[in-house]
């Protein structure tokens, strides 16, 4: 199992980034996948995930209607269109996978954890 996060940059406040997480070695269809992030000195945190069973997502509440997250099953590629970036959302960011997705997400059962990409907003 392998993902990979790509994407990451440097953008001034308000702006976007699209980054792309492609995986390797496990069926979507019956998996979660999950875009995570750490800021410096701060714990990693859950900020959107898809289901591989119907499309269905889920996001934390401090990028609801800002941060979008898609996949696109033919290129095994997950995506994470950011708009309205805020200094705040400067972080590490990971992808990671559920292999027991049941229909409910939970933040904490995501696991194999690719290296990240680091997305810094300036203000």
């Amino acid at each position: 199992v392998q993902l990979q996060a790509s994407g990451g940059g440097l953008v001034q406040a308000g702006g976007s980034l699209r980054l792309s997480c492609v995986y390797s070695g496990f069926s979507f269809e019956s998996n979660a996948i999950a875009w995570f992030r750490q800021a410096p000195g701060k714990e990693r945190e859950g900020i959107a995930a898809v289901s591989g069973w119907d499309g269905s997502t889920y996001y934390r509440d401090s990028v609801k209607g800002r941060f979008t997250i898609s996949a696109d099953g033919a290129k095994n590629t997950v995506f994470l269109t950011m708009n309205n970036l805020k200094p705040e959302d400067t972080a590490l960011y990971y992808c990671a996978q559920d292999p027991y997705f049941n229909g409910s997400f939970y933040w904490g059962v995501f696991r194999s954890y690719g290296q990240g990409t680091l997305v810094t907003v300036s203000s």
